[in-house]
């Protein structure tokens, strides 16, 4: 009688890694295959939406706005190796999220990435800071377009602005995601002709078109090329006070870049990621290039870093730092004595902020869906209406716009500001965080004797340039406040630099001791949930056959 029992043959002996990894239990490592699928969100948005929201997502009231204090903190030069410094760590992220978010395009990416490779703990704590971060960002850039509105006329109360606003933005975001691509497109078309057709103004202005005749580098020279006259008093020498002024600009500067990172958030709605992500990645480096560098360039040998607006809007906090007055494209045209350009700036300021509110909702809602993709978060936040839109996590997030009514009284400003340097750290902790989970990542295929060589996107100078990237980033955390130990330490000043620091902590703390979960080792590392879906997908793709054809594919795919 022969048995009819198939014969098991041992497993090949070079493959032990997979032999390991099919025995895993995927429940104590994050998503499962199949009692906990993917949210359906919908891959609605197209290559030109991603490019754009890969540009939009970038430039934002940190450059229209921020770039302004970094030159009145660290004078034209400092900030300009600042911003230079700051946009290599930005690279070392981007490459490291690419690759990663090529392999594993899943909604709500940088919570399940940190779950899956790291730490359950590490996720839950990652993703709630930078929802809140985002969160929180939303009620500033509600309260932005009533100080921007002032601009014309003071007597305007902002509530009006705030309650309009936040209005129109949660509608826009019940939206199918398609519609807020379109958007995101159009606003970003606005930015980026602002931010060209500023660099030729500045040339012609410093040629010697504007009323002060021809400038040249004099503003590096007087008041100096690292001349800090905007940041606040220390008693120190000028060597230490020029040295804490490009530190702090560091920090700005940071904050300037925070929002590159959407393409990943983005990676999980968009058609043919495998294609589209990489591309978006690969032209990050000429965006910053172009978009930061040069911008600080120009703005730093035609607005001096002395100018009394500049210092003023330097000085100002919370909220009312993002009156268009402090923008230093304003002040520049001021200076020039073109009295026209700087109502049209602040009009592209209305357009630079409400972008950044609508992108400030879309993010925050779909790291909730990730959250409760991982069980971090109440599972109906990733249920999704017809159009594939996550109404529960859209409505949630947008309700803390309402914290923006918090700067119509002078009390709640000061809360307002506790809760905006909360949000502020959250970007390097999640760039942190991805460098992280990129390192890991590297050594889950190694584990699975997987080659990098046959990834959608292969990111560069690895492992080195993520550890780069880690470590930088990891040491602007711990000194991002440190100016509260100058000249002696400030209690106050402590708290409120390092708050977000602490409750990263407590939540990873807090999570780690109820839940108790264990580090993912590297052949425990769920690399399948999500993935072989889109592996199935195919999309139709048109290649460009005239030379204006190949160029826009260039710019926008």
């Amino acid at each position: 009688m022969v048995s009819e029992t198939p014969i098991m043959e041992p497993l090949p002996q070079e493959q032990p890694a997979q032999a390991a990894y099919d025995d895993v239990d995927y429940e104590k490592y994050g998503a499962t295959r199949d009692t906990n699928p993917v949210p359906q969100l919908q891959r609605k948005l197209k290559s030109r939406h991603l490019q754009m929201i890969a540009i939009g997502g970038t430039i934002g009231t940190g450059l229209f706005i921020g770039s302004g204090a970094a030159i009145s903190n660290a004078g034209p030069v400092g900030a300009l190796i600042a911003f230079i410094f700051v946009g290599t760590i930005v690279y070392s992220v981007m490459t490291a999220l690419g690759e990663v978010a090529t392999y594993i395009p899943v909604p709500g990416s940088f919570t399940t990435y940190a779950t899956r490779l790291i730490h359950p703990s590490l996720g839950f704590s990652m993703g709630w800071i930078y929802w809140f971060s985002w969160a929180s960002t939303f009620a500033l850039e509600l309260t932005a377009t009533g100080l921007i509105i002032q601009f014309w006329d003071e007597t305007i109360p902002i509530s009006i602005f705030i309650a309009i606003f936040w209005v129109v933005i949660i509608i826009l975001n019940l939206l199918p995601v398609k519609f807020y691509g379109e958007i995101e497109f159009w606003f970003s078309s606005i930015k980026i002709l602002t931010v060209v057709g500023f660099m030729i103004f500045a040339i012609c202005i410093n040629a010697g078109a504007g009323e002060k005749g021809y400038i040249g580098f004099r503003y590096w020279v007087t008041p100096g090329p690292f001349t800090a006259p905007g940041l606040y008093q220390v008693n120190s020498t000028p060597a230490v006070a020029k040295f804490v002024g490009f530190w702090s600009v560091l920090i700005k500067a940071g904050f300037s870049y925070q929002g590159t990172e959407l393409v990943g958030i983005a990676a999980g709605e968009t058609e043919n990621p495998r294609k589209t992500v990489p591309s978006a990645i690969r032209k990050t480096f000429f965006r910053i290039v172009f978009f930061f560098i040069l911008t600080i360039f120009f703005i730093g040998i035609v607005v001096p870093s002395d100018d009394p607006t500049l210092i003023a809007a330097n000085n100002a906090s919370g909220a009312s730092a993002s009156n268009g007055n402090a923008s230093p494209f304003v002040i520049a045209a001021r200076l020039a004595g073109v009295k026209v350009l700087p109502d049209i700036i602040n009009a592209v300021l209305l357009t630079v902020v409400l972008s950044a509110a609508n992108s400030n909702v879309y993010s925050g809602s779909r790291i909730i869906v990730g959250l409760a993709q991982e069980g971090f978060a109440p599972r109906f936040m990733k249920k999704t209406s017809k159009g594939g839109v996550p109404y529960y996590a859209v409505l949630f997030t947008a309700a803390f716009g309402l914290l923006g009514f918090l700067n119509v009284s002078s009390a709640g400003s000061d809360v307002f500001n506790w809760l905006l340097q909360i949000s502020g750290v959250a970007g390097f902790i999640t760039w942190c965080s991805l460098n992280a989970c990129h390192i890991a990542f590297q050594k889950a295929l190694k584990a699975r004797n997987i080659s990098r060589d046959i990834l959608p996107y292969k990111a560069i100078w690895q492992p080195w340039f993520s550890w780069y990237g880690l470590f930088f980033n990891t040491l602007i955390i711990l000194t991002q406040g440190f100016t509260c130990f100058i000249p002696h330490f400030q209690v106050q000043e402590f708290f409120i630099n390092y708050l977000s620091l602490i409750l990263f902590v407590v939540l990873y703390l807090g999570h780690w001791i109820i839940f108790r979960p264990k580090f993912v080792k590297p052949i425990e590392a769920d690399l399948d949930t999500g993935r072989t879906t889109f592996d199935n997908e195919t999309w139709e793709t048109v290649e460009p056959t005239t030379w204006y054809g190949k160029t826009w594919h260039w710019i926008s795919g």
